[in-house]
């Protein structure tokens, strides 16, 4: 994973950076053309020290308007889901591959996802989570640096460096095709499963 510099580091390790400094950097970005026509930066939000860390696609309206990620009709679906895999929302971060809305929510192209990048490898560099649940297409060729669609990666997790990754639907997409709730269900289950396994050092086995 390339590394982004920030100032103030030489050879920044993980966990070395904060949050704050991440975004700090991105001020008011301009890097591709969605910073034009978003409402706010949609940065992301939770535990700075989450074993588990969600990544999605963008921005949707409501999180726009509140520049915080899945707090619409989607936000509401996967906090629901999230005590699967024995998680709250609390213990939890969530970011997206790309930080501000697409224009009618269309998919991300690939140059704003390339100019946008940079900011969850540090995101995730500095979280250093255990478990990377990428929802949807978009997070799931990233992460696993892949082409091959979510319907054909879900179902296991794949050992990436020093992270687990679960590929699996994006709650969005389960509410217009119910039928792939039950998959996303057990996808989140199986984490909860590797974290159960796997418990932090410390944590009583």
């Amino acid at each position: 994973m390339s590394v982004m510099h920030i100032p103030g580091h030489e050879h920044q390790r993980p966990r070395e950076v904060a949050l704050q400094e991440i975004r700090d950097l991105m001020g008011d970005c301009q890097l591709c053309p969605l910073g034009a026509t978003r409402t706010n930066l949609v940065f992301g939000v939770g535990n700075p020290r989450a074993r588990v860390m969600f990544v999605g696609e963008g921005p949707g309206r409501n999180e726009d308007l509140q520049g915080e990620p899945f707090v619409g009709a989607a936000g509401h679906k996967l906090d629901a889901l999230l005590s699967c895999a024995g998680l709250t929302r609390d213990e939890i971060y969530i970011a997206n591959v790309v930080k501000c809305r697409p224009p009618g929510n269309r998919n991300p192209r690939p140059e704003e996802i390339e100019a946008c990048s940079p900011f969850l490898r540090e995101q995730i560099r500095s979280i250093w989570p255990d478990v990377i649940v990428c929802l949807g297409n978009f997070a799931s060729q990233f992460v696993l640096r892949t082409n091959k669609g979510v319907t054909s990666l879900r179902g296991q997790l794949y050992q990436t460096g020093h992270f687990v990754v679960c590929p699996t639907f994006h709650p969005a997409a389960c509410i217009y095709h119910s039928e792939w709730q039950p998959l996303l269900e057990a996808d989140l289950r199986m984490v909860g499963a590797w974290l159960s396994e796997h418990p932090e050092e410390g944590e009583e086995q």
